[in-house]
C-alpha cells in the first residue's frame, strides 16, 4: 500500500480523502489540516462520509513529512498565495513524496512555466526524489487529455473548442467567486482573475501543450473578455443576494492561434444566475454546469461531461473529477523516476480494481 497524505480539507481535499479511502493500492496516512477547529477531527467525518477513518486530523506537517509518506495529494489553494503553495509542495518533494495538486497553474504545462516555479522543484526533486504532477479539471483534463483524445476520431480537424459553462453559484468558494471573479461587483470593478494576462497565465500552459500534441505551433495567444450585469436583484440559495446592476455574468476565452485564425480555443462561461445573459451558451442538458470539447472538422465533433457530487452538486462533480485524475496517477508516478510531469507523459488508466468497490 502507498501511504498517502492529504493536505487540506476544503473543497478539493474532502474529495481526495473519499479518492483515497476508495483505491485499492492507497492508505490514508495523514490529513493536513489549517484550521485549529478541525485538528483532532477523524478524517472521514471532514470528507462527509460514513463511519471512521481512524486518521485524525493534524497540522503538525514537520511530523508529517517526517514519517516518510510516498505521496501528497496538496488540496490547499494556490490561488493567491503562489510561493506558500510552491514552498508546501517542495518541502513534501523534498521529503522523497510524490506530490498531486491543481494549486499551481503555471505548471500544468512545465515546459513553458517561469523559472521561479520551475527551478525549486526541480531543485527538490534532485535533493529529495520527489516527482510532481499538477493537473485540474479546467485547467485540466477538460482542456488537455479530453480533446486530445475526441481529436484522434476525426479524420480532419479545422478548430478544437473546450467549454466550461457554470453557474457559480453553487461553487463553494464565496470569496473566490465574489471578489475574485468579481460577482456581485459594480461593473466598474476589477477582477484579479479576469485582468488581462491573467487568463493567459492560467489557462496558455494547456493551449501550449495541446498545440505540442498536435504537432503545430502557436503564433500568439489572445484573450477576449465580456461582462454582464444583473438586470434585476437575485437571490442564490448558498451565496445571498446578488444586486441588480453588478456583475452577474462573464464570458471570456484564451485562443492559441495557429497561422493567424485562432484553432484551440478554452472558452468560460460563468454565471451567478441563469437569467443572466441567457443567450450566451448553456449546459447541453439545462442543469448548473458542464464542461464540452467541440472538434470543428471532418466529422463536427461534440462531448459533453456532467459531474455531480455532494448532493448532485456540479461544482463538487467537477471537483471530483479533477481530485480522480490526481489521485489515480499516484501509482503510476510512484513506479516512475522522479520528475516533473505533465499530462502527456502521465497516462488516464481505467479504473482498474475500483469497479464496485466501496470505499473503506
Amino acid at each position: 500500500m502507498i501511504s498517502t497524505v492529504v493536505w487540506g480539507t476544503g473543497n478539493v481535499g474532502r474529495a481526495a480523502i473519499r479518492a483515497v479511502a476508495a483505491h485499492p493500492e492507497l492508505e490514508l496516512a495523514a490529513v493536513l489540516v489549517h484550521d485549529p477547529a478541525k485538528v483532532g477531527r477523524d478524517a472521514a467525518q471532514l470528507a462527509g462520509m460514513d463511519g471512521q477513518s481512524d486518521v485524525a486530523a493534524t497540522d503538525d506537517i514537520e511530523a508529517v513529512l517526517a514519517a516518510g509518506p510516498r505521496a501528497v495529494v496538496y488540496a490547499a489553494s494556490g490561488d493567491i498565495r503562489p510561493d506558500e503553495a510552491v514552498a508546501d509542495v517542495t518541502r513534501a518533494m523534498r521529503a522523497g513524496a510524490v506530490v498531486v495538486t491543481p494549486a499551481l497553474y503555471p505548471l500544468y504545462d512545465h515546459r513553458s512555466a517561469p523559472p521561479e516555479f520551475r527551478d525549486p522543484v526541480l531543485a527538490a526533486v534532485a535533493e529529495g526524489g520527489g516527482s510532481l504532477f499538477v493537473s485540474g479539471v479546467d485547467p485540466g483534463w477538460g482542456n488537455d487529455v479530453l480533446p486530445l483524445l475526441i481529436s484522434g476520431l476525426g479524420s480532419t480537424v479545422d478548430a478544437i473548442r473546450c467549454q466550461e459553462i457554470f453557474d457559480y453559484s453553487t461553487y463553494d468558494q464565496e470569496d473566490s467567486v465574489r471578489h475574485l471573479i468579481g460577482m456581485g461587483h459594480p461593473m466598474e470593478y476589477e477582477p484579479l482573475m479576469l485582468a488581462p494576462s491573467i487568463p493567459t497565465m492560467v489557462w496558455g500552459g494547456q493551449l501550449r501543450l495541446m498545440a505540442r500534441a498536435l504537432g503545430v505551433e502557436l503564433d500568439e495567444i489572445r484573450e477576449t473578455m465580456d461582462r454582464r450585469a444583473l438586470d434585476a436583484t437575485v437571490s442564490t440559495r448558498t451565496m445571498g443576494t446578488f444586486e441588480a446592476g453588478t456583475q452577474g455574468a462573464v464570458r471570456f476565452e484564451v485562443q492559441g492561434i495557429v497561422e493567424g485564425e485562432p484553432r484551440i480555443v478554452i472558452e468560460h462561461v460563468t454565471r451567478i444566475h441563469p437569467s443572466c445573459a441567457p443567450d450566451w451558451p448553456v449546459p447541453p442538458g439545462g442543469g448548473d454546469g458542464a464542461h464540452r470539447v467541440v472538434v470543428e472538422g471532418r466529422p463536427r465533433i461534440e462531448v459533453t461531461v456532467e459531474a455531480s457530487d455532494e448532493g448532485e452538486n456540479r461544482s463538487a462533480g467537477g471537483n471530483a473529477t479533477a481530485v480522480g485524475r490526481l489521485v489515480n496517477a499516484i501509482d503510476w508516478l510512484v513506479a516512475a523516476e522522479p520528475g516533473l510531469y505533465d499530462a502527456l507523459d502521465v497516462p488516464l488508466r481505467p479504473a482498474v480494481g475500483r469497479l464496485g468497490r466501496k470505499q473503506r
